[in-house]
């Protein structure tokens, strides 16, 4: 099955050599997001509710740039740096998906770098 790298445009450059997102057939791989802007700056520095808002809005701008909503977003991998972040983050994270929201899970573990905070993965399934 072919595949195609989406790298929606004004998104973070890759920290390693990966794409943000793929898609195959009718699905939309989405890589872990950190909260990044477009010059590779973080964003939201101590602050989990800010780095979820900026993680989810990249994950949305992949998904969306691959034909899809956030409604497509059947499955999400949440990483946290501290689980005293998890309040923020599901808060957050249910602005996102209010209703039927994805499956997932969360764990905590060491990011790539100590200013992370919040990385999330997703895969979407889009209809047809």
């Amino acid at each position: 099955m072919p595949k195609t790298p989406i790298i929606p445009p004004g998104s973070a450059p890759p920290l390693a050599p990966y794409s943000p997102g793929v898609k195959a057939g009718n699905t939309i791989y989405v890589s872990g997001i950190l909260a990044l802007d477009a010059a590779g700056q973080v964003v939201g520095a101590g602050d989990a509710g800010a780095q979820t808002r900026a993680v989810l809005e990249a994950i949305k701008a992949i998904v969306e740039a691959g034909g899809g909503t956030m409604q497509d977003v059947a499955y999400c991998n949440i990483f946290l740096s501290h689980m005293a972040h998890y309040p923020a983050m599901n808060a957050v994270y249910k602005e996102y998906f209010p209703s039927e929201p994805p499956a997932r899970w969360c764990i905590q573990c060491g990011l790539v770098r100590p200013e992370f905070l919040v990385e999330i993965s997703a895969v979407a399934h889009l209809p047809g």
